[in-house]
């Protein structure tokens, strides 16, 4: 079954699915957002730029199309997006 995910007004949209675990794909609209995690997250770019703060740092970190950053379980982490991104997202 694939499951349609709705935040931020809009501005964050993705589609759940199950294939060998569970995991999102999506869209992240410009803007500034903080999402909180129930458990580990492996958040790979497909296309576009994410600055991204991981809970715990002071220094923000540039992903690229291609990169990939984790996540860990009852967190939180922040993002800048000045265009467009496109991920994907599994979840442990």
């Amino acid at each position: 079954m694939i499951t349609v995910n709705e935040y931020f007004d809009g501005a964050v949209k993705s589609l759940g699915y199950e294939n060998h675990g569970k995991s999102t794909v999506g869209v992240i609209d410009a803007g500034e957002y903080e999402f909180g995690t129930s458990t580990h997250e492996t958040m790979a770019v497909l296309e576009g730029q994410m600055q991204v703060l991981l809970a715990g740092q002071t220094e923000w970190k540039t992903f690229n199309a291609g990169e990939k950053f984790e996540i860990e379980a009852n967190s939180s982490f922040k993002v800048k997006i000045v265009e467009q991104v496109s991920y994907l997202c599994k979840y442990k």
